[in-house]
């Protein structure tokens, strides 16, 4: 493709302009995202969505429709040209397999299938390589005309719905029972909220977006992972930063912790697990799981082992763990913390927690059960041979751990 890339020290319009949006357009048609187009041809993102979408008038503006560009034939190498296509047909005659296919044309046997499913004549099921090359490259062009736009059957149900009050998961539900037999009507509700939301579209009266329940005309977008409120006065310390000593599980002494919660979350167990041995400590939480109560109950617990078992510790980021610089500078123990909404850094531990449910089952008062019951449940955890340990028991892997060390 032969453009430049816009010098940011130099903005010019016009016919530079407008080589780069057909730039974008043909990128966009050959099915690159909006986002990437726009980062190769060097334009704003918010340009490249006028450009695809249109916009609406406002006070000082005039809107603008979409802007549309035939695609150019020209496509990349993960879609099938027109050569590919014809060797296709040549060997569907022959009676090739999709395998024998794929091999030949060094594809994947999936591409072959799903180009033979959604290309061949929609009547007689034939396969015709020229044929087949116009509805790949009709169907690849952006932006599509929308399904509600297209079907003034479903745009006038949708609009029935909406304005009865229905939520969107409410119309599509209901016209899939009324209609069986009619896959036209049927959408999912994220076309209902798009023909709503985005602009350009047109697809919907902008009005009806007050008869959701939301009563909001725009989409609010969810809060990005970097923008997250700051959970804990002390900054926590992330798990990239643990030793890669850790990861491997070679080097005994790092472990992973939790809480289990009880009935109505007014009541909670610590579980300590470590990684090696998956030798397991259940930590007595008689008054509550507040921060306080979480940084100081596991102290005595971590003063039954040597030091040296004791590496570092490895935490969701539960508030529970606030005070993790206060538990750091009175056992020597750093504290590291998963990212979010990632509990399998904590494998181990997860598997245990619901390993003790069978002993605490969900929905039930924790705090009936005693220091004494936790320590025997913890003895019976430790001396379940575990596959991963070649069927050893983690109390065993552990004595010989002491054994070893003394």
């Amino acid at each position: 493709m032969d453009f430049e890339v816009r010098d940011q020290s130099v903005v010019q319009i016009g016919r530079r302009l407008t080589r780069e949006r057909e730039a974008f357009l043909m990128l966009v048609g050959q099915g690159v995202s909006s986002r990437e187009a726009c980062r190769i041809v060097g334009v704003n993102v918010r340009t490249g969505k006028r450009w695809r979408n249109g916009s609406n008038p406002t006070a000082g503006r005039k809107g603008t429709p979409p802007i549309t560009s035939a695609a150019s034939s020209v496509v990349r190498g993960r879609f099938l040209n027109e050569d590919e296509r014809i060797v296709i047909a040549d060997r569907r005659r022959a009676g090739a397999t999709l395998q024998q296919i794929a091999v030949e044309l060094g594809r994947d046997r999936s591409t072959i299938s799903r180009e033979l499913r959604r290309n061949a004549h929609p009547v007689s099921g034939d396969y015709r390589p020229h044929a087949a090359q116009a509805r790949a490259r009709a169907r690849r062009p952006r932006p599509k005309i929308g399904k509600i736009a297209a079907n003034p059957s479903l745009r006038r149900a949708v609009q029935d719905g909406l304005n009865l009050r229905w939520s969107p998961q409410q119309i599509v539900a209901r016209l899939r029972r009324d209609f069986p037999d009619r896959p036209e009507l049927h959408v999912v509700h994220e076309t209902i909220y798009q023909a709503l939301y985005v602009q350009g579209r047109g697809e919907l009266r902008r009005e009806l977006a007050s008869a959701l329940r939301t009563g909001r005309a725009l989409r609010r977008p969810r809060r990005h992972a970097g923008q997250r409120t700051p959970r804990m006065a002390t900054p926590m310390v992330m798990i990239s930063e643990r030793p890669a000593e850790a990861d491997d599980r070679a080097i005994p002494g790092h472990w992973e912790g939790d809480l289990i919660i009880g009935k109505d979350k007014k009541s909670a167990i610590a579980t300590l697990v470590e990684r090696t041995t998956r030798y397991v400590m259940l930590v007595h939480l008689p008054d509550g799981r507040t921060a306080d109560v979480v940084r100081d109950a596991p102290i005595d617990t971590v003063q039954t082992l040597p030091a040296h078992l004791w590496r570092s510790l490895t935490w969701d980021q539960g508030t529970e763990m606030s005070g993790h610089a206060t538990f750091t500078a009175a056992t020597d123990i750093p504290v590291y913390f998963c990212d979010p909404h990632s509990p399998w850094q904590r494998g181990s531990n997860e598997n245990t927690n619901g390993l003790l449910r069978q002993y605490f089952p969900k929905g039930t008062d924790l705090s009936v059960h005693s220091r004494e019951h936790l320590d025997a449940v913890a003895v019976q955890l430790n001396g379940r041979p575990r596959e991963t340990l070649g069927w050893d028991t983690p109390a065993e892997r552990l004595t010989t751990l002491l054994t070893n060390t003394s």
